[in-house]
């Protein structure tokens, strides 16, 4: 006598699932005041649940919530990182949504390439990054202003850059030469507004990158590494 039918038995096991999703969710949320569970799903991992936290943060935790381990998770028969590659999923920006009226456009050979970078007039590794892109050809980047409060005078200059004649130029003279644009810093910019999408993107620090497929490279890369992934973000 059959007493559960194959249907029953998915509709069971669907319950139960569930049933250790929200629990671990009710679990994290109370003892954790302040974070909010965005998802709660099995992993490759017997008995081991990836929660996103916060939008972008991923921690792992038992069927019930009662230990949470954070770091990477990683599959050795194929050598995948599965938390960086859903990182880089939850990370991903839709290209089309990004205000580039609110960047300095800069194009070189066809700029069939696209990427967009966040970028501080007084940032080290932004200026070493500038002279990685000039080494790069046949693409389009949007540079977005974003001084940050560390460095005091970067709003002054991303104004001076944003009200020359010529933002492009004085773009590259300031991060490639040390040339401080000369006229006044006292036009309408958009910097109040970049902070605002960047703090929505959650970009903590400068440079970051975004290429074309929506994909984000936080920090510096060099420009063989650039022309690799914009290659890959193209196709």
């Amino acid at each position: 006598m059959r007493i559960f039918t194959p249907l029953l038995l998915t509709v069971l096991l669907a319950s139960a699932c569930n049933a250790d999703e929200t629990e671990i969710k009710k679990n994290i949320e109370a003892r954790f005041p302040g974070a909010k569970v965005d998802s709660v799903s099995k992993t490759p991992m017997k008995g081991l649940y990836e929660v996103v936290v916060g939008g972008n943060e991923i921690v792992y935790s038992d069927a019930k919530g009662d230990y949470v381990v954070t770091g990477d998770l990683l599959e050795t028969a194929k050598r995948h990182n599965l938390t960086r590659e859903k990182l880089d999923k939850l990370n991903e920006v839709k290209w089309d949504s990004l205000p580039f009226d609110q960047s300095i456009t800069i194009v070189k050979g066809d700029g069939k390439r696209k990427m967009a970078v966040f970028s501080d007039p007084d940032c080290p590794y932004c200026k070493k990054l500038e002279h990685e892109l000039a080494q790069l050809d046949n693409v389009t980047v949007h540079v977005f202003l974003y001084p940050l409060p560390m460095h005091a005078d970067a709003p002054h200059k991303a104004r001076l850059v944003w009200c020359s004649a010529d933002r492009a130029k004085a773009w590259q003279d300031l991060m490639l030469n040390g040339k401080v644009p000369d006229g006044k810093d006292d036009c309408q910019t958009p910097l109040d507004a970049v902070e605002a999408l960047g703090q929505k993107l959650n970009i903590q620090g400068t440079p970051a990158i975004i290429l074309g497929n929506g994909q984000r490279l936080p920090g510096y890369a060099p420009a063989d590494k650039l022309d690799a992934m914009l290659n890959a973000a193209s196709r």
